[in-house]
């Protein structure tokens, strides 16, 4: 009796055992339509990309525009520039400012103006050098003053070839007094149609009086012609 129930018991337990595996498990079943919810979701989101797809053709389209917007702003830069090359240059200065006054001379540019005056008888410039109370040696051994120096300038009729300083040396002693020394060679046809070729060596002195330069004393010996 005992084996008879045994059997039944073990059939039983067969039969349970088998029913189970044919049954589908309940959390598979619950797994499942999960798994394709899921998936199908995935699969309906997919089209939420479709707005940047459209956005980035509006961007590449705003990039694409920006290099003819530069195109565009050049040329007026170039213009630009342009026009100001064509403006006129500043005026230089006119050539009255340019040279220079005797009024504006050191010494040592006064001493060569002055021996070019005397080769082209200039003698408004000899006179502007001398000072009114001006005193010398002349290249005669005479003693002479401002007057005595003009009538000389004015009766001179002697034709230059040249006239010209040279070993000049100033020395000043202080602001406003200057000692120069020189050589002055002249080279030319005297009023009686006669060559010459003279030198002298002179030692002037110069004074700064008004804002010019005037010369105050001299002493000229020829040793040469």
């Amino acid at each position: 009796m005992k084996i008879i129930i045994s059997f039944f018991a073990a059939l039983f337990l067969a039969a349970m055992s088998f029913a189970q595996e044919e049954s589908p498990s309940p959390a598979a079943e619950s797994t499942a339509p999960a798994t394709e919810e899921k998936a199908s979701a995935t699969v309906e989101q997919a089209p939420a990309a479709k707005p940047e797809e459209s956005i980035a053709p509006a961007m590449k389209s705003e990039s694409a525009a920006s290099p003819k917007a530069a195109t565009t702003a050049a040329p007026a830069k170039k213009e630009a520039t342009t026009s100001n090359a064509a403006k006129p240059a500043t005026p230089a200065p006119a050539a009255s400012t340019a040279k220079a006054s005797t009024k504006n001379m050191a010494p040592r540019d006064a001493e060569n103006a002055w021996e070019a005056a005397v080769m082209k008888h200039d003698y408004a410039t000899v006179e502007g050098f001398l000072a009114a109370d001006f005193m010398g040696v002349s290249a005669k051994n005479k003693f002479v003053g401002r007057s005595d120096v003009l009538s000389q300038a004015k009766g001179d009729k002697d034709t230059y070839k040249s006239a010209k300083n040279d070993r000049l040396n100033v020395k000043m002693y202080g602001k406003d007094v200057a000692v120069v020394t020189g050589r002055a060679r002249e080279v030319g046809t005297g009023k009686d149609g006669k060559a010459f070729d003279r030198t002298y060596l002179f030692t002037d002195t110069w004074m700064m009086r008004g804002g010019k330069w005037q010369c105050i004393a001299s002493q000229i010996t020829k040793i040469k012609g």
